[in-house]
């Protein structure tokens, strides 16, 4: 069943990285019809939507090693399966940025060094940002999405609803960050991209590990101290059973 677990997870994050840095690589500037920053934002936005009906039931639906690491730090998850699931994403991820690499150059003039959705900061920020810049708004931003991860799959939420939420809020990070770094958020989003760009990719890629699961950490912590209800209590008609498969998302 735990190996389930894990085939969900890495088809999620495959599908999240395919999904949202597809839309980046191949549609975003095309001529005349791009979809632009507020397209990809939403692509990234629907894949994790999609992905949390489609594989949520299954696993949880994380798909991404700082949304793991805060529902572990909020009580959430255990610790003996932060490893595996994390090892999984990061799987899924390197094989979405294979796949979605030959596809690109497939292209005429395709150079990976010019735009493969990699996150970066300073000269390889979208605008420019610094790396304090970078890692702060890394940092806010994940800290933000795993407090609403949390927050949306509580069992007092609406059942059923937490996807379009978790969702609707990866899509309004990006609309945020894009400009800043390029929107991580996701360690293993990061690391796909970057071993295929290489180089600067790889030399910064340290922060879009560190700043997210710092994020996500802090988030799980906060939540679980200050924030969450008591968790004890009875399910409402049963109706919170359904609600358990979608208690985790990303």
């Amino acid at each position: 069943m735990f190996a389930i677990k894990l085939l969900a997870e890495f088809l999620g994050t495959f599908w999240l990285v395919l999904g949202g840095c597809g839309s980046a690589v191949l549609a975003a500037k095309f001529p005349e019809v791009g979809i632009g920053l507020a397209g990809v934002s939403l692509a990234f936005g629907l894949t994790v939507l999609t992905a949390a009906y489609a594989f949520g039931p299954i696993s949880g639906g994380h798909f991404n090693p700082a949304v793991s690491v805060g529902l572990w730090a909020g009580g959430r998850f255990p610790a003996k399966q932060l490893g595996p699931y994390i090892a999984v994403q990061v799987g899924g991820a390197i094989v979405a940025a294979l796949v979605l690499y030959i596809v690109a150059k497939g292209q005429p003039g395709f150079d990976v060094q010019q735009g493969f959705a990699a996150n970066g900061y300073g000269e390889h920020s979208p605008g420019g940002y610094s790396i304090e810049s970078a890692l702060i708004t890394e940092l806010i931003m994940t800290f933000m999405f795993v407090l609403i991860i949390l927050g949306a799959t509580h069992t007092r939420a609406p059942v059923g609803f937490s996807g379009i939420a978790i969702g609707l809020a990866l899509t309004l990070i990006h609309l945020i960050s894009i400009p800043v770094t390029n929107t991580s958020v996701n360690p293993a989003r990061s690391t796909g991209p970057a071993l295929f760009v290489g180089g600067w990719a790889l030399t910064q890629l340290w922060l879009f590990w560190l700043a997210p699961l710092l994020g996500g950490l802090l988030a799980g912590v906060l939540y679980r101290m200050l924030l969450q209800q008591d968790l004890r209590e009875p399910d409402v008609a049963g109706k919170r059973e359904a609600s358990a498969h979608l208690e985790t998302r990303a």
